[in-house]
Order: structure tokens, then sequence, then C-alpha cells
């Protein structure tokens, strides 16, 4: 591992070969807020696969990404003469040591469970900190991954179940009420317009499931977006081995049958 100096030095040859390409490649010149926008979300998500992974080698690799726009997005910050490097890292600081009074202040907390408990609370005493408990969930997060923070933030300040075995009952409730009340109203409709609005209520329906599997989840600490991003892979690998095994046979997937797919689905099972 590299020493404190050694960091050091990497990171100002990082700012030093972003303000020669600014200034010298027509392509990062062109360059704004915008148009790095989407290739940031896209780094971000690289980044998220490798350490699903727990690829080592793309971590480093796609955390060097991640770093770039980070670094790009200050330069352009400091040529508007809005903020630069400097300014990002001493916001970063001063928040870490607010937020972290056990630290830097006289607070106590002994555990991770105690931290959690006030974070919220400090957050919102910043002065351009979150006006409320769940302001700071970006409207932009995918949808499991926001429900998830929705719910945390709301169990930091006390709106959560007082035993975690009671969430289940909700979970039935909900699962019972997507098919009885979906199922109901898909066999009622007859007109288009009946449809629509069945199809509108089993997507509410369908929500608070998730919602409420979602909630179950975070109770036993189980990342929800990491579980089902797990059994993605899981079936990704499944899936090319049914496919894979076709191929073998010179046979195409359509023509085959439901059991002969479930064959091999179940010997893929095997070797996982």
């Amino acid at each position: 591992m590299h020493t404190r100096q050694e960091k050091m030095e990497a990171f100002g040859r990082l700012l030093d070969v972003m303000d020669e390409l600014r200034e010298k490649c027509p392509w990062d010149r062109k360059q704004t807020n915008e148009s790095l926008r989407s290739n940031t979300i896209e780094e971000t998500y690289e980044l998220c696969d490798a350490l699903i992974k727990n690829d080592n080698i793309n971590i480093c690799k796609e955390l060097g990404d991640v770093l770039l726009h980070i670094v790009f997005y200050a330069k352009i910050g400091e040529e508007k003469g809005a903020f630069d490097m400097a300014d990002v890292c001493h916001k970063l600081c001063n928040k870490l040591i607010f937020r972290h009074p056990h630290v830097y202040g006289d607070a106590v907390a002994n555990t991770a469970s105690e931290v959690r408990q006030t974070w919220e609370q400090i957050k919102t005493k910043e002065k351009d900190g979150n006006k409320t408990v769940l302001s700071g969930v970006p409207d932009a997060l995918p949808s499991l991954i926001k429900a998830y923070r929705i719910q945390d933030k709301a169990r930091n300040v006390g709106f959560d179940w007082e035993e975690r075995r009671d969430v289940w009952k909700k979970v039935k409730e909900e699962i019972a009420e997507f098919e009885a009340e979906t199922e109901q109203r898909y066999n009622e409709a007859e007109s288009e317009e009946a449809k629509v609005i069945a199809k509108q209520h089993a997507t509410e329906e369908f929500g608070d499931v998730m919602f409420s599997l979602i909630n179950a989840a975070r109770l036993y600490k189980i990342n929800p977006d990491n579980a089902l991003e797990h059994t993605n892979q899981k079936f990704i690998h499944r899936f090319n081995y049914v496919e894979a095994k076709a191929k073998e046979k010179g046979q195409d997937l359509k023509d085959l049958t439901l059991e002969q797919m479930d064959a091999w689905w179940n010997e893929a099972k095997s070797i996982d």
C-alpha cells in the first residue's frame, strides 16, 4: 500500500491531468454538467456491478472512473467561479465533523445503532441541510432503493414497527389484497376503460406489496437491492446454462417443452 504522501501526490497528479485535458482535448473541453450527467450515472452503475461481484480489480478501475467525474465537475465549477476541488473537500470534511459529534465533540455513541438514531436529527440542523426528514432522499433514486431509504430515514426518528416480526402481518395483508382485489377487478373488467382502471389499481396494490416486503427486508438487515441483484445474477447464470444446453443439442429454446427446460434448470441449480 502507498504512503500518505504518495496518495496526496497521486491525487495532485489527477488534478494536473484534468487541467491539461480541459485545456488541450477538444472532447474534454466541450463537456458540461449536463453532458456528463448520463455518463456519471452509467459509471456509478458499473461500480455497483463490480461491488456486487466483489471484483476488486474492477472496483479499483470503476472507482477511478467515478472519481474522474467528481474531479471533472469540480473543474467546471472552478471555471465558472462557483467552487473548486478544495471547496468540495472542505465542505465534505466540515459535514463529516458536524455529523460525528461523538468523535469531534462531547456526544456519546458506542454503537452504530446509537449513531444512526441521531443522524437524521443532526442533518436537519445543518445550515444547508435537509429541511424535513425525507427531503434528503433524491427524487432520481431507483424506486427500490428509494423505498428502502425512505423507510430507513423514518425509522431513525422512531416511525417503525415495535417488533420486527409484526411486519409479517402487513406483508401478508398486502399480498392478500393484491391477489383478491386485483383478481376481482380484472375478472369484472369488460370495457377498455374498466381494464385500464383495473390495471391502475393492480399497480397500486403491487406497489404496496413491494413496499411491505422492502420493509421486512430492512427490519432483518437485508439490503433488498443487493438481494434482488444476486437473484438476477443467479437467474442469468441458470438461464444461460439452459440456453447453452439447447445449443449443445442443436435445439432452439422456443422449441423446447417447459419440462425439458426445467430439467436443465435444475442441473444448473445443482452446480451453482
